[in-house]
């Protein structure tokens, strides 16, 4: 980076540690920058000075250079390529017209007032003026090679024939800026110095080299006619406005608009540049970063709360991490950061830390204090993958490992990952499952708790894989939650129970289908339009199909399902909440959301008769519904003395093994007939009790 800055202003960078290789370096740098500094200003003497401070040209150009200094010219948003400062070409005008002396001096306090306006570090200003220093003394020592020496009483103009002297002269200054001012930064970020070069001295040069060309012509016009001087700032404010305003549609391109940390984007080509640029035994990390609880802050406070706090987040994040790692936002709460160049798994795995201990510090907002936490989910290159994209996959595996089992921090491992090729492989034979029809419906009955009559029956999906035999739900279900099928399964589910429907209800079987929905679904606005049109299809009233939504739907932004639920109300058809209980609903989502039927979890409901504290939670429950005007069924009900307490709490209906198992169709029927028969239905009336299975 060929700039007046070491690296770009960073708040962290309370100076490089005493006796590290980048505290060596930038003291070599200073000292030598000074003494050379001094000597100029000793073979000057003070009255040469004296008398080049009365001219109104001297005081002109001091502030070209300082205004020069404080607006460089910035050609990337790129951290590893910075400004130019466009003070480059009248300090190089100064040094061939009045020599080393004047354009040291002048450009030392024009980095002293930059730095101070800036309130950038002092071991930065010092830098930068040595290295500028350094870079003019280089630069007369060329013009000197061909018998140039200007002094402010002898000022020196070029002519045509000056040429190789000016080149050999531009050339110096810029090499030892551009090598002075990488080192400085390959050691401040722990990378090669070659890597520093190759990523930034392509732009500098052509800047640079614009700068440093019109130099000479700015030294003409100061011989001829100083007055005209001031007109250069005009070409130049035009190139500062013109950059300025490509670099922020490039920034706009690049960075996230809300906390200013690079997006998905910039974060691609970082990493490729890492990858690319890896070294033997070098391994590039990628964490993927999610904020555990972060919707209850939005949900509770709003969402310009939940910005303030992501601007925090974001702010934390940059300041805990190493010089040259790169912090992102790839949108809501999820954010990812690059190490580009990592010594093993033990140190990703301290940066990780590093990151949850700066989130979990307490955070203040609107008078409240919130305790954040997050799950890091790491990958490696290349133990865990050779590109951008399998690296981010496979961090999020681990990032969800690490929700999943609740331990903060986790690596990428190969056997838990849903996307592995076994994975993938399972997920191409569902799809061909799907468009031949060999998945296969079941129903579980549900039943009143009262009188054992039959209330309806839930469509439970089957899958009997040719080479691995019966595939559980729990498999390959989540699979298809996380890909395009899960939408081609509940089009396939609906279509497959409403064709049982219409069989079941023209024989006189008139009980009520259950399908279940995820969020997803009803954020198809076809899926009414669909259930609509298979009801016409196999003749059958709406009260033939009913509709079973997770809990986790009252967690979703309800504005993007309403309409899809309001249509499906307004068709007549029955909404269940399913897996009451696992979540964190709100009552007031619950109230807004029109569903005639709560389900109870199993998860509590198996452990009545063990848990006091479970027999509170559905007792709790059951109260709860009956006060909202809605129904409560218990799922997981396999024992006699569990239904015994569901009833004595007053809970309508269950659903589980010991009432009713999973059966095939053919069974279902067998089973539903022998209830809904004229005897039974006698006896139920007769004598209300629980019937066994």
């Amino acid at each position: 980076m060929v700039t007046s800055e070491i690296a770009p202003a960073d708040a962290r960078d309370t100076g490089p540690r005493p006796g590290s290789p980048l505290w060596g370096y930038l003291t070599a740098v200073i000292v030598v920058g000074f003494a050379a500094l001094i000597a100029a200003q000793v073979r000057l003497g003070t009255g040469d000075l004296a008398d080049a401070t009365r001219t109104p040209l001297f005081w002109m150009l001091s502030v070209l250079v300082v205004l020069g200094e404080l607006r460089p010219v910035m050609v990337s948003s790129s951290t590893a390529v910075g400004g130019t400062p466009t003070s480059a070409m009248f300090t190089f005008a100064v040094l061939m017209h009045y020599g080393l002396p004047t354009a040291a001096l002048m450009q030392a306090v024009a980095v002293v007032v930059s730095g101070g306006l800036h309130r950038r570090a002092w071991h930065r200003v010092m830098f930068n003026m040595g290295q500028v220093t350094l870079a003019c003394t280089a630069a007369a020592v060329a013009f000197a090679a061909f018998g140039i020496h200007p002094r402010p009483d002898a000022p020196w103009t070029p002519d045509g024939m000056d040429i190789p002297a000016l080149a050999l002269a531009a050339f110096a200054y810029f090499v030892v800026r551009a090598a002075l001012v990488c080192s400085a930064v390959a050691l401040h970020e722990r990378k090669p110095v070659l890597r520093v070069v190759k990523a930034s001295i392509g732009p500098q040069a052509l800047v640079y080299g614009a700068l440093l060309g019109l130099a000479p012509l700015v030294a003409v016009v100061m011989s001829h006619s100083s007055a005209l001087v001031p007109l250069f700032v005009a070409p130049l404010a035009a190139v500062h406005f013109t950059a300025t305003l490509s670099l922020r549609r490039d920034h706009q391109a690049t960075h996230d608009g809300l906390t200013g940390l690079p997006n998905r984007k910039m974060l691609i080509l970082r990493t490729m540049e890492a990858l690319a640029e890896a070294r033997e035994h070098e391994r590039v990390g990628l964490l993927l970063l999610d904020l555990d609880r972060f919707k209850e802050v939005n949900d509770t406070l709003g969402h310009p709360v939940g910005d303030r706090l992501l601007q925090l987040v974001a702010h934390r994040l940059s300041h805990s991490v190493r010089p040259g790692d790169v912090v992102a936002r790839l949108g809501g709460d999820e954010f990812a950061v690059l190490l580009p160049s990592i010594r093993d798994a033990h140190a990703a795995k301290e940066v990780a830390s590093r990151l949850r201990v700066a989130l979990t510090q307490p955070v203040r907002l609107e008078g409240m204090t919130f305790d954040l936490d997050a799950s890091i989910g790491i990958a490696l290159y290349p133990d865990h993958a050779p590109d951008f994209e399998l690296l981010l996959q496979r961090s999020d595996v681990a990032m969800y490992l690490a929700k999943e089992h609740r331990t903060g921090v986790e690596f990428y491992v190969a056997d838990k990952d849903r996307n592995s090729p076994e994975r993938l492989s399972l997920l191409g034979d569902l799809r061909l499952a799907i468009e031949s029809g060999d998945l296969d419906l079941h129903y579980q009955p549900k039943v009143r708790l009262s009188d054992g009559t039959v209330e309806g029956v839930e469509a439970l999906l089957r899958w009997w894989h040719p080479l691995r035999g019966p595939v559980s739900p729990v498999e390959f279900i989540p699979l298809a939650e996380q890909s395009y099928l899960m939408r081609e399964i509940t089009q396939y589910v609906i279509k497959k129970a409403l064709a049982q429907a219409g069989r079941w209800w023209e024989a006189g079987i008139g009980v009520p289908i259950s399908v279940n929905v995820s969020a997803r679904d009803l954020l198809d606005s076809n899926l009414p339009e669909q259930l609509e049109a298979g009801l016409k299809e196999f003749g059958l009233p709406v009260d033939a199909i009913r509709l079973e939504i997770t809990e986790r739907v009252l967690m979703t932004d309800q504005a993007y399902i309403a309409d899809t639920i309001k249509t499906l109300a307004d068709m007549g058809v029955h909404l269940s909440l399913d897996d009451f209980g696992t979540g964190y609903s709100s009552l007031v989502r619950l109230q807004r959301l029109p569903v005639s039927e709560v389900k109870i979890d199993a998860s509590f409901v198996r452990r009545l008769a063990e848990s006091a504290d479970d027999e509170q939670i559905v007792r709790s429950i059951v109260d709860l519904v009956g006060s909202l005007g809605l129904r409560a069924v218990a799922e997981g009900v396999e024992s006699l003395e569990i239904a015994t307490i569901l009833r004595e709490m007053g809970c309508p209906a269950g659903q589980g093994r010991w009432l009713a198992k999973p059966m095939s169709a053919t069974e279902t029927a067998v089973w539903l007939r022998s209830r809904l028969s004229p005897a039974f239905v006698a006896r139920a009336v007769d004598q209300v009790r629980l019937a066994p299975h």
